[in-house]
């Protein structure tokens, strides 16, 4: 197969092919609504036959036992692929979610760190030896693959959050069912192509790694199939619930990272054309569409009048458009269902007082509306019982809000049910690292917004999920800690007499 669109982009068992029935679903260009193609739309049928797929590869053991870095060797080798094709995929990726070039250029780049990662951390993981304080005995704690791994992704990321899932899950040895959004499934449909090309040169069964594609019930068939031992699931906090419930009735291992409204906090003494530039970035990349997104500006009330100001004028210059053309700095968002949900949103702020002071509409520029957009909007006077406020709008939309010293501030950046990120602004060391102390929030910045490295962990505090990708914990997501003693010289202990 070497087009997304082929009607036969399932991959079950080593093999791909069509859906059962025949079902397929539209994909759709958010820049002007166009059909990309069509793909297959699974069934709760051929989600079971890809999950004994893997359980028959994964119980096989080849895979799972293989050396680590026969392992390593597929991950690296799908990592060089990724950038041969890397204009290929960076395509595909704007196509299908509307965000730039430039950005989805830096998805692959950052989804091949990550797999390069997972495959050299992979070969030094051998576990540790247990001082037991007795000459005869050897204990050691390994390390083992949890065993069927279910990854559900999201629309906003499609190519880097699959990595992030699929290299320590591959790494670890284990087998895969994932299943990317339905509304974003290209490049994940290539990846497959280039990993399952390395793993039938690898001789792993036939298996390891299967793709299926559809809505919400094929992921809830995921979640709760009991052949499946983990599921790894990022998205909405709602579906998150439901997959958490789902798998509670087996005991599966659950990884969830379900968003943010992270707090961009900026002290009187910010550098301010740095804090400025940093919160447009942080609010608006990729069209707010980002679960990290500084879409909470804390704003110290001296800074008031000048920073709302100047934060306005550059928002309302932000260049909508193409994301293939050269000069758009940000696209769509990536449906009329999402977009109505961010204008619902929005209505209701201004309902509730807040003040429009760039944006808040969509645009009225000729070539524009066919597709999805949406001015970037900065709303003024918000407060924390706001529900725009409150609720993850996943859109381009800052509110901002007002504080007067170091502990207000902080209870209010902790005042909401999520703990992704969120960044600190000043020039006070000090002051920096003390409020990122006291954050309830699994990556904080000080004086910048959004940078990350496959090396340290990703996750959240609170509603925002639970357990962590990326870094050494990522790889411990899908493993099984396992201790082994070993006694030397076994002799009888006449613990009971007789």
């Amino acid at each position: 197969m070497s087009s997304p669109f082929d009607p036969a982009c399932l991959l079950i068992d080593g093999t791909w092919t069509a859906a059962e029935g025949g079902r397929q679903r539209a994909v759709v260009n958010p820049f002007d609504s166009s059909t990309l193609g069509t793909v297959a739309e699974a069934s709760e049928a051929d989600a079971d036959r890809a999950v004994r797929a893997a359980r028959s590869a994964f119980d096989e053991g080849s895979w799972a036992h293989a050396p680590a870095a026969r392992r390593a060797g597929v991950l690296t080798a799908v990592a060089d692929a990724l950038q041969a094709q890397r204009e290929e995929l960076a395509r595909l990726e704007t196509l299908d979610t509307g965000k730039t070039l430039a950005e989805s250029r830096m998805d692959v780049d950052d989804a091949t760190a990550v797999l390069r990662y997972y495959a050299a951390m992979v070969t030094c993981d051998a576990g540790r030896t247990i001082d037991t304080g007795q000459p005869d005995a050897i204990s050691r704690v390994v390390h083992e693959p949890v065993g069927v791994c279910a990854l559900i992704t999201p629309w906003n990321y499609p190519l880097l959050q699959i990595s992030w899932k699929l290299a320590p899950a591959l790494a670890a040895g284990n087998t895969v069912v994932a299943k990317p959004s339905e509304v974003t499934p290209m490049t994940t449909i290539r990846l497959f192509q280039l990993l399952q090309e390395q793993l039938e040169r690898a001789g792993a069964p036939s298996g390891t790694a299967n793709l299926v594609l559809g809505g919400g019930a094929v992921g809830a068939a995921l979640a709760r199939h009991p052949e499946v031992d983990l599921v790894s699931f990022t998205g909405g906090l709602a579906t998150g619930r439901s997959v958490m419930r789902a798998a509670a009735d087996t005991v599966k291992k659950v990884a969830l990272e379900l968003g943010g409204k992270n707090p961009n906090i900026v002290f009187a003494d910010a550098d301010l054309d740095a804090a400025v530039d940093f919160a447009l970035t942080a609010a608006f990349l990729h069209s707010g569409q980002v679960c990290s997104a500084g879409s909470r500006l804390l704003l110290h009330r001296s800074l008031h009048a000048e920073f709302t100001a100047e934060l306005a004028r550059r928002t309302d210059l932000i260049r909508l458009g193409d994301g293939l053309e050269k000069g758009t700095e940000t696209g769509p968002l990536v449906s009329a269902e999402h977009r109505a949900k961010v204008e619902r949103l929005l209505a209701g702020a201004l309902a509730e007082g807040a003040v429009v002071r760039a944006g808040g509409g969509r645009p009225t520029e000729a070539g524009l509306q066919a597709g999805f957009f949406l001015r970037p909007t900065v709303l003024d006077g918000c407060h924390a019982g706001m529900t725009v406020v409150r609720e993850e709008v996943f859109g381009p939309v800052l509110t901002v809000e007002l504080f007067d010293d170091e502990d207000e501030v902080v209870a209010l950046a902790n005042d909401t049910p999520y703990g992704l990120a969120g960044a600190v602004w000043t020039q006070d060391a000090g002051r920096g690292e003390r409020v990122a102390a006291k954050l309830r929030l699994g990556t904080v910045w000080i004086n910048t917004y959004h940078p990350y490295v496959p090396q340290a962990e990703w996750g959240g505090y609170k509603q925002s999920g639970t357990g962590r990708e990326l870094g050494p914990s990522g790889l411990r997501e899908y493993q099984e800690t396992k201790h082994i003693w070993r006694t030397v010289t076994p002799a009888a202990q006449h613990w009971f007499a007789g």
